[in-house]
């Protein structure tokens, strides 16, 4: 039986789903409610018609048991046999899972050591000091020769290897924001126990500071180009941050990098005006790195960042993750739209207007231009007089957007996850957690709360309910990841990885040819071994959106 293995929030929706024995008739199955540590029946009732999984044509039986409102832990049973693992039904029953999302990115800090008294077993020396990074051919420049070197020190390893890419920190760093700008006085008060917790600063914009003051840093600040990446020229084996002492590079500036920096720090711009008197000079150095690197992607409007062609001309070769984007109008909107908020500057507008010809999409690194739409949505209410037909325009095709989630649902297991064969890609667990982004801006937008219901359905999916039975969340659930592809958390020796981690999810195209996939199925293909990058690597930007969707579930309970 797949239950959300974390727990159902009180007067939320509350679906399981039993998928039936090939065998088995198409008739719909008795369930009953018991409490986890006893026997008597505290509720019963009869699930929806069977459905056939599109993906494996085994019938899937949805049983919905929302008008249970008793706060307690319980298990789902059947009268043939069997019950789910414990979980709990309560008011808020994603505090502890809110905060570990979060903290999952103290985790993943580069150059700093991981102290027992913040991180507990999981605790391990710094790695990584980047104070002395190489200028790679690609990117030298007069200023910066071939073999000189910068100091980029800090920010978050990407993902389960030890480099830091900033286009995929720009998604990463925008969705945080989002969370914050939100509901700044949520975050006020939510503690994730690091470092810095107590210095008057919210733990949430703590940890953005960390990637912040690293994102900084890879801007040229001769001509305001940023570069690409901080990377070893190859992947490092399975060894502790400490343990590799490869050289570092960063390399060749891109128009994407250099313009997911401008968005990002226009809107940490907007964001620290509120904190200048603990983080004095850094709000306007932001918005100065924005503004000087807008001109430089003015001047370089199309420099694509092209590995395989990088490498034919210069060395060492660099073979890391490339995060190549060759269609550029969604960086372009996204960073105006951004500059645009913050500074009022008219010569943003054209730039930003061109978003009303892209239709919004579910977020993804290479196409952030619905993260224009979430804040231009955000401050609505201040330009809706002389920008209404813009904002009408805009609202308009979002909705459209969400509605199509929707309307094309998963049914076999309640869920707008799933709902298209292509969700079930590399990073499919983001894919949802993206989805009920959307849905969430959907709900605030209309107040409608059938996209509120849908985005905590994505929820219930990461959670267990879905076809691999897994909670995709590393330490969360009664069957969560073990060994997800993190180098730390398989060379430090503690047998629970890193927890907090959302891994990647199901994804049949299997690129990484890990023996061990259950299922060729796009709703199974997914294995918890450490070989299986393509499903079980854990990533900066797919928490990111996880970190928002459970914590302003929990902020904006109805």
């Amino acid at each position: 039986m797949c239950t959300n293995q974390v727990g159902y929030e009180l007067q939320g929706k509350k679906i399981a789903v039993v998928v039936l024995p090939v065998s088995e008739k198409s008739s719909p199955v008795h369930a009953y409610l018991i409490d986890a540590e006893g026997e008597d029946t505290l509720w019963q009732g009869i699930s929806q018609p069977p459905v056939a999984d599109i993906y494996t044509g085994r019938l899937s039986a949805i049983i919905d048991f929302s008008s249970f409102h008793r706060a307690g832990k319980y298990r789902l049973c059947l009268p043939t046999g069997g019950c789910s693992a414990p979980f709990v039904v309560a008011e808020d029953p994603y505090a502890q899972l809110g905060t570990a999302v979060l903290k999952a990115y103290y985790f993943l800090r580069c150059s700093a050591a991981l102290l027992p008294e913040y991180a507990g077993k999981w605790a391990r020396a710094a790695g990584h000091p980047d104070t002395v990074v190489y200028i790679h051919p690609s990117a030298a420049s007069a200023g910066r020769p071939v073999g000189s070197t910068i100091a980029a020190p800090g920010g978050w390893y990407d993902a389960g290897d030890y480099n830091k890419y900033i286009v995929n920190s720009g998604i990463t760093m925008a969705t945080l924001m989002d969370a914050y700008e939100d509901q700044p006085a949520y975050w006020d008060t939510l503690n994730t126990h690091i470092p810095e917790t107590g210095n008057g600063i919210p733990d949430i914009l703590n940890e953005i500071l960390w990637n912040l003051r690293w994102m900084l840093a890879m801007q040229d600040p001769q001509d305001g180009g940023v570069y690409h990446k901080l990377t070893s020229a190859e992947f490092d084996g399975f060894e502790m941050p400490s343990a590799d002492h490869s050289l570092r590079f960063v390399v060749q500036k891109s128009t994407a990098a250099t313009l997911d920096f401008a968005a990002v720090m226009a809107q940490a711009s907007r964001i620290l005006q509120a904190w200048k008197r603990q983080l004095p000079g850094l709000a306007d150095s932001c918005l100065h790195a924005a503004e000087k690197a807008w001109e430089w992607a003015l001047q370089h409007p199309a420099i694509l960042y092209d590995q395989h062609k990088m490498n034919q001309q210069f060395h060492p070769p660099i073979t890391t993750g490339a995060y190549g984007d060759n269609h550029l109008q969604d960086e372009w909107c996204w960073a105006a739209a951004e500059l645009w908020l913050t500074t009022g500057n008219e010569r943003y507008k054209s730039r930003m207007y061109a978003l009303a010809e892209l239709q919004p999409t579910v977020p993804t690194w290479s196409d952030v231009r619905t993260l224009a739409y979430f804040s231009l949505f955000r401050f609505q209410r201040l330009h809706a007089g002389k920008y209404a037909d813009f904002y009408a325009r805009l609202q308009k095709q979002f909705l459209h957007l969400a509605d199509s989630l929707l309307h094309h649902p998963f049914a076999a297991f309640a869920t707008v996850m799933g709902g298209r064969r292509s969700d079930f890609v590399w990073g499919s667990n983001a894919v949802a957690a993206n989805q009920g982004m959307v849905l969430l801006y959907a709900w605030k937008l209309t107040r409608n709360s059938q996209y509120r219901q849908a985005a905590a359905g994505n929820l219930d999916y990461l959670l267990g309910r879905n076809a691999t039975g897994y909670s995709f969340v590393t330490g969360f659930g009664t069957r969560s990841p073990m060994h997800p592809h993190h180098r730390p958390s398989v060379a430090d020796g503690v047998r629970e990885p890193v927890p907090g981690l959302l891994v990647g999810g199901p994804n049949p195209a299997m690129q990484d040819h890990c023996n061990g996939y259950p299922s060729l199925a796009a709703d199974e293909a997914y294995v918890d071994d450490n070989c299986a990058y393509a499903c079980n690597e854990i990533a900066i930007n797919w928490n990111a959106p996880l970190v928002y969707l459970v914590n302003m579930l929990r902020a904006e309970r109805n």
